[in-house]
């Protein structure tokens, strides 16, 4: 689902300068109201079905006091009994609504979950002596929390098993929360899908530093919890800010059919690769006819590309497994339930509900695909597309995460790219080229302000934001367009049902109106995280650091030998390029010896290099020069870079 956010304790920048909705966005959200069956209240129903108990109140801190869960600063003004206010979507509103009912609940005998201690769901399956978990959180200390509320209320058991859905940190992160003292944790087995932990390691490492960027907008982390700030993030209210666990899974699910025996507990499992994650399966659980989907069903539309960042997701894979899952259980579950939201019961209710979330994933496809092949681009194929009643009608469908818009654009670049056809935008100028030309084509900036006030006036924020765009990248020192364009961006926010989109618009606003944080940040390779990559992914996430210009002209082979992990490895540039190898090469220009725990230990800015060097624990033979040469080459990237400023 997300790199991880990890932030400062109470985190938030105050939207000083937050405006009321506009006439045009309370029409637009009245609008939706009109449009909805608002009057449907079983969600509501399924909300609150099997609830056991609740903390008073939920604000979780780490070992030394920091917050990194808060979910009070919602419950003050999100409630069951508030109308959603003229500045959020109102079925967005209704999502958070939902996503609010929180605490822990009985889905069938023996399956518990904790909702609300995180962006996602915690699971715990009562087995004959202890507890098996399905996707323990974020943060250890949410899940910390849970395991001890459950504890509390159901009676003490030790957890024997964790099992990872997919390879998404909010179903990974916490699981050392889970786990008092080294041999439990070793007694313990951890069960995940093939490929897991090397999608867990190189989706948050390699792109890590612009994806963690983008996520601040994706997931407001920085946004106020107010009506004019953050309000619900799609999947659930916002994520926790712990730092990420990874404990390496000690056995992993290779094909669909395999069934597995834990502490009393059967379970067969549905390999779903390729779908909601590169790395995922669902779980279905005969002795309770119970169906436990992973991230692959929710009750939202989801992402076939995230607006953080990743690789293009399969529609049409993703349909084709929801399909062998109605196919193989679809007569006999009684209950599911996944690893966001609420769960689903009743065998007709669950299939008509699998049945749509199939179609939904399999009707943006085939639509994208045929109207692509009638020549539309991208862009116009998000503007033509629409669901049909019967999907568009059903809440499940909603786009509280994914919409409709940008998941057709997706499907779009992942069969035909980024290039749209037309000659002109193959060479096309960027921003910051563009923008100046614009504006004198368009009468200069005063003129441009002039048509754009004038169209903000009469609602038409689409326009507004695409030309004053280019206003504030031909010149960011208008100040004026600056804080237009944030008005702007704040109206598109209020009226976005995704609440991705609505973090989005809020961040872009923010940021014009007070310029790029440099507090906060996103840890996207949390310190488990970087001793679970093997060497070579390692030396990938180098290779993408080495300076080209720093590099040129200059030709050195360096080996280096894991005395710890007994490899050894051989890295050559060349051409202003890293390339790595386990072959050693004969005549190296230096030989490093080290340990990886080490290296790890450099990685992580515990010590530094000449600090381990001094020590004896890293021995350089050849010429050392080339080794530190090497090292000045890579580039450390800047978290804080601009997205609506050049």
């Amino acid at each position: 689902m997300i790199a991880a956010l990890c932030l400062p304790p109470g985190t938030a920048f105050a939207l000083v300068d937050a405006k009321p909705a506009t006439e045009s966005t309370i029409k637009a959200n009245e609008a939706v109201k009109a449009s909805l069956p608002f009057n449907d209240k079983q969600d509501f129903a399924d909300a609150e079905r099997g609830f056991i108990a609740k903390p008073e109140t939920l604000t979780i801190k780490d070992d030394k006091g920091n917050v990194v869960w808060d979910l009070e600063r919602y419950k003050a003004y999100i409630g069951l009994d508030k109308a959603a206010p003229d500045t959020v979507n109102p079925s967005l509103w209704r999502n958070a609504q939902l996503s609010m009912q929180y605490g822990l609940f009985k889905v069938t005998d023996d399956i518990y979950q904790i909702r609300g201690f995180d962006l996602s769901n915690i699971t715990f399956i009562k087995g004959n002596k202890g507890w098996i978990v399905f996707d323990p959180l974020i943060s250890p200390d949410t899940a910390k929390a849970a395991l001890a509320f459950i504890n509390e209320k159901e009676g003490k058991r030790p957890v024997v098993a964790v099992i990872y859905s997919h390879s998404h940190v909010d179903h990974y992160g916490g699981a050392a929360g889970l786990f008092s003292t080294p041999e439990e944790r070793e007694q313990a087995q951890i069960i995940a899908p093939e490929g897991f932990t090397e999608h867990a390691v190189s989706e948050n490492v390699i792109a890590g530093n612009a994806m963690g960027r983008r996520a601040i907008y994706m997931y407001g982390a920085l946004l106020p919890r107010n009506a004019q700030g953050g309000v619900n993030g799609g999947l659930g209210q916002t994520v926790s800010t712990g730092v990420p666990s990874l404990i390496v899974p000690t056995k992993l699910i290779t094909k669909t059919g395999e069934a597995l025996d834990i502490d009393g507990v059967k379970m067969v499992f549905q390999m779903t690769p390729g779908t909601e994650a590169p790395a995922e399966m669902n779980t279905w659980f005969p002795q309770h006819k119970a169906l436990w989907m992973a991230e692959n069903t929710t009750n939202t539309m989801h992402n076939i590309l995230t607006l953080r960042g990743a690789q293009v997701r399969d529609a049409l894979k993703w349909s084709t497994y929801l399909n062998e899952t109605i196919e193989t259980w679809g007569d006999q579950v009684e209950v599911k339930f996944q690893s966001h939201h609420w769960p689903r019961w009743d065998n007709a209710n669950i299939v008509d509900y699998f049945k749509k979330q199939r179609d939904l994933y399999k009707y943006i496809h085939d639509q994208s695909v045929r109207l692509m092949n009638m020549g539309y681009t991208g862009e116009e194929i998000s503007e033509q597309i629409k669901l049909p009643p019967e999907l568009e009608n059903f809440w499940p469908n909603r786009g509280y995460y994914g919409t409709l818009r940008h998941n057709s654009r997706a499907i779009y670049q992942r069969y035909m790219g980024w290039y749209s056809g037309n000659p002109s935008d193959l060479d096309n100028l960027p921003p910051e080229m563009v923008g100046p030309k614009y504006i004198e084509f368009m009468g200069g900036e005063a003129e441009v302000l002039k048509k754009a006030k004038a169209s903000f006036d009469k609602g038409e924020y689409r326009w507004v934001a695409e030309v004053l765009k280019h206003l504030v990248f031909a010149n960011p020192d208008n100040k004026e367009g600056k804080l237009l364009l944030a008005d702007t961006l704040e109206q598109l926010g209020y009226q976005a049902e995704s609440g991705p989109w609505r973090s989005v618009y809020l961040q872009g606003a923010y940021e014009l109106r007070n310029g790029v944080p440099n507090a906060g940040g996103t840890n996207t390779a949390s310190p488990d995280t970087i001793r679970a990559m093997p060497p070579s992914m390692l030396f990938d996430y180098l290779a993408v650091r080495l300076n080209p210009e720093k590099a040129a002209g200059k030709k050195m082979t360096i080996n280096i030998d894991f005395t710890d992990i007994n490899e050894k490895h051989s890295l050559n540039i060349e051409n202003a390029v890293l390339n790595h190898t386990t072959r050693y090469a004969d005549k190296p220009d230096t030989t490093v010896t080290l340990t990886k725990k080490v290296l790890d230990d450099i990685q992580l800015g515990q010590t530094t290099l000449e600090q381990e060097i001094a020590s004896g624990q890293v021995k350089i033979t050849g010429d050392s020069k080339k080794f530190s040469e090497f090292v000045g080459m890579l580039d450390k990237f800047n978290f804080w870079f601009n997205i609506v400023t050049p």
